[in-house]
């Protein structure tokens, strides 16, 4: 049987007014409710499975699972993920495992919303802490409004999985970090919880998250876009545009590798390479069709005969590029505003209070 969490941090017992939080939750766009915010440092680590056959294979016959480890890396250093799973008891009182997989992406993407909502986030600028206060209605509601509906069962479960599952990040081969997508969740009570939707539930967001609200390092992004696409590389594909593309443009454009997207992105797993690359098309199909890109081109590197890597060159729309012009004005706002009240280079708490050797997005 699982041991018992120990006590964790408890939210504070009032709001407290964030600036920081404030800058976060502000967007450049006509609907606000199109728009969220991705925080790259975050996004990089590949802690997101994406099929349950994909997990199935990692069980043993009693339905447990060893931790995974995903090697990738990030601006260049070598990073790993080790993904401990969920233990979640069944009916028949046993245990099994389960791995973080789409569900839990798209609650994720939903409570990041909702912390940007008045009166459902907090944050602390001093102790590095960023909770969010929702209901499995309210995850609900806002995942079937962007055509990605999920049942309460579903989105319970995948709210255990998001507490329970551990991550432990490593840099160059040290651990840097441990935790779980979401931390230290306070719920209602177990009968209350099942029988109330509505019932508001609090929980700890990644320190990756706090620390880049405190140092304005995330983009405005076009939420709804996003998951509208229903292949999960199509989402990975279009939020690594949407760093590293800053500048799109017509006469701009930009590329990648796909081997770079095989080693970072953990979501092309098909036992043929020649499979992991019609992925990788359908992918870049999908952002065609869902005008991010105005069309792209595949350049195959081989040796012989044999494909050993390709080279991807994309070309964005005029919606993406508006897009990116948002995003990066609101980036110049957040900026001037720090600059104006004495904040030095963006950093609104002491960067003493940075946490060293956390990969950074500067």
């Amino acid at each position: 049987m699982p041991k018992q969490k120990t006590p964790g941090k408890k939210p504070p017992e009032t709001p407290r007014k964030s600036v920081q939080l404030s800058l976060f939750s502000q967007f450049v766009t006509n609907d606000k409710s199109e728009v969220s915010s991705t925080v790259e440092v975050w996004e990089s680590i590949p802690k997101y499975f994406f099929t349950s056959k994909q997990t199935a294979k990692l069980r043993t016959a009693d339905g447990l699972a060893k931790p995974h480890l995903w090697e990738y890396k990030y601006n260049g250093i070598q990073c790993a993920v080790k993904i401990q799973p969920a233990l979640i008891e069944q009916e028949d009182g046993t245990y099994k495992a389960f791995f973080p997989g789409v569900t839990e992406e798209l609650v994720e993407e939903a409570l990041k919303k909702i912390l940007t909502l008045q009166n459902h986030g907090i944050h602390d600028a001093n102790n590095l802490e960023t909770w969010v206060r929702f209901s499995l209605s309210m995850v609900q509601q806002e995942l079937k409004s962007r055509g990605r509906a999920r049942s309460r069962n579903e989105i319970k479960h995948a709210i255990d999985v998001m507490s329970s599952s551990i991550l432990t990040l490593y840099k160059e081969g040290k651990e840097v970090w441990k935790g779980s997508i979401l931390q230290d969740l306070v719920t209602v009570n177990r009968e209350d919880y099942l029988a109330d939707t509505g019932a508001h539930h609090i929980a700890r967001l990644p320190l990756f998250i706090s620390q880049s609200i405190n140092s304005l390092e995330y983009r405005q992004f076009n939420y709804d876009r996003m998951l509208s696409c229903n292949e999960q590389l199509s989402r990975w594909i279009y939020k690594l545009l949407i760093h590293r593309y800053r500048q799109a443009s017509l006469s701009n454009n930009y590329h990648f590798m796909y081997s770079s997207l095989a080693q970072n992105s953990g979501l092309l797993q098909q036992a043929r390479e020649i499979d992991n690359r019609r992925k990788v098309k359908q992918a870049l199909d999908e952002l065609v069709n869902h005008k991010v890109l105005h069309h792209y081109e595949e350049d195959p590197r081989k040796s012989g005969r044999k494909v050993i890597d390709v080279k991807y060159t994309v070309c964005p729309t005029g919606e993406f590029i508006t897009e990116q012009k948002a995003a990066n004005k609101r980036a110049n706002d957040a900026q001037t505003y720090a600059i104006e009240n004495g904040i030095h280079d963006g950093q609104i708490v002491d960067k003493s209070r940075k946490v060293e050797g956390l990969p950074h997005t500067k």
